[in-house]
């Protein structure tokens, strides 16, 4: 189970920190994540991290302003948004999955179709 918290109305350039609590999953050797969806468009993947190491992935669109991180001990992922834009408003779900494969130093992280546990969304709306 996967409950995400944290979204909410925030004025450009303003920051938020979403939460996901994971339960009932054995996340030692897994990827969890954040993936988002505007009004009108697709899945959009945002941010993964690999639970077995650690290594983390950001969309082009995200680099420099978000950061994912894990607190091992609250079985809690975390989404720091900072800078956020208008294009940034969508609701944001937190996702788990199999562990990402790694090949000849290349991270191989999955689409949304490879993650098989979803929250519930949160909303974030960036606005003035």
């Amino acid at each position: 189970q996967l409950v995400e918290s944290g979204g909410g109305l925030v004025q450009p350039g303003g920051s938020l920190r979403l939460s996901c609590v994971v339960s009932g999953v054995a996340v030692e050797f897994y990827t969890i994540g954040w993936f988002r969806q505007a009004p009108g468009r697709g899945s959009e993947r945002v941010s993964l991290i690999s639970t077995s190491d650690e290594s983390t992935y950001y969309a082009d669109s995200v680099k420099g302003r978000f950061a994912i991180s894990r607190d091992h001990a609250k079985s809690t992922v975390y989404l720091q948004m900072n800078n956020l834009q208008p294009e940034d408003t969508a609701t944001y779900y937190c996702a788990s999955g199999p562990a990402t494969p790694y090949y000849g130093g290349t991270y191989y992280w999955a689409e949304a179709g490879g993650f098989d546990s979803w929250g519930q969304g949160t909303r974030v709306t960036v606005s003035s």
